[in-house]
């Protein structure tokens, strides 16, 4: 099988080298490169093509969130898991509208780390959904109205079965207890998903989740 290539990016030298020393022995993982500013990023993704990056969010000079936001923008972008010492940060909910796949906690065991970073590059998200759910109620109080219409208008433009799919995705559920839920197959929520991604012009299901409880499909949702 070929190895999950990474790319680790860290301002601190010895995270670096932690990382490095604790993930570098996986036999499906190679890392292909180091950068110590979010501004050092484009250009070592160009030249290594890594299927993750690793990204610290606080960078002295360009930091995690704007090198993400860059760094999703282009095609055939690597995913993004955001490594950070917070559960519930605004600057984490912006790299996940961003288009990151997840984050992990800088004390994070080893060992869960690089499941964070084989589930990312196997296409998913690396939050569970009471971590979902901490993050959406850290920023409740302050969504504005216009990103409530905005994503009113978004959610629109799903037909019925869609809709369902995404609120069973904002919710956490898994494919298998979706396809379970709503009596389909775990292939067919497979081709809901994509299909949604594609008409909301979305990255990956965390930003699903973001965008039906910015649209209030999950309020009163006490599972």
């Amino acid at each position: 099988m070929t190895p999950i290539r990474l790319l680790l990016v860290d301002d601190d030298p010895l995270v670096r080298a932690g990382l490095t020393f604790m993930m570098g022995g996986a036999d499906d993982l190679e890392i292909v490169g180091e950068a110590a500013d979010g501004g050092e990023v484009e250009a070592l993704v160009d030249r290594t093509r890594p299927d993750v990056v690793l990204m610290d969010i606080r960078m002295p000079t360009v930091d995690g969130l704007t090198a993400t936001e860059r760094l999703r923008s282009r095609q055939d972008a690597p995913q993004v898991v955001v490594l950070t010492t917070f559960h519930a940060d605004e600057q984490v909910m912006r790299a996940l509208r961003a288009g990151a796949a997840g984050f992990v906690l800088k004390d994070t065991p080893p060992a869960e780390i690089l499941a964070a970073v084989r589930r990312v590059a196997a296409g998913d998200p690396v939050l569970s959904p009471t971590v979902t759910r901490q993050l959406m109620e850290h920023a409740a109080g302050a969504a504005p109205d216009t990103r409530h219409a905005n994503a009113r208008t978004r959610i629109a433009a799903l037909n019925d079965r869609e809709r369902e799919v995404a609120v069973a995705v904002g919710r956490g559920r898994s494919n298998a207890e979706i396809a379970s839920e709503l009596f389909m197959s775990v292939a067919t929520v497979k081709t809901h998903v994509s299909r949604i991604l594609a008409k909301l012009d979305l990255n990956n299901r965390v930003q699903i989740a973001l965008l039906t409880y910015d649209a209030g499909l999950l309020e009163g949702d006490g599972s």
